[in-house]
């Protein structure tokens, strides 16, 4: 345990700042699951709107520096792609 106040404050601060980045992080995860699942499925209407959906969630982390600017990248290509071979796949 920190002895100095402002020690004491900035546990605080961390520990609450950790509590919204791993609610984010959660929030990208799910976002990404309902994305796979619509690929999986074949079924390109939910699979864009999801897709959408994960840039969004992506982009915002990136903003307020929950996840690194080339995480979100990498992610946004594979899903790009994932979602361009599923529409291929399905003409």
């Amino acid at each position: 345990m920190p002895n100095i106040k402002s020690a004491e404050k900035r546990v605080k601060i961390i520990e609450r700042k950790t509590a919204e980045n791993k609610s984010v992080k959660s929030k990208i995860a799910t976002y990404i699951k309902k994305f796979k699942t619509a690929v999986a499925n074949k079924d390109v209407a939910v699979a864009e709107v999801a897709y959408n959906d994960c840039i969004s969630l992506l982009d915002k982390a990136v903003s307020n520096n929950v996840i690194h600017k080339n995480s979100a990248d990498r992610r946004k290509a594979h899903f790009a792609k994932l979602l361009d071979d599923l529409k291929k796949e399905v003409k």
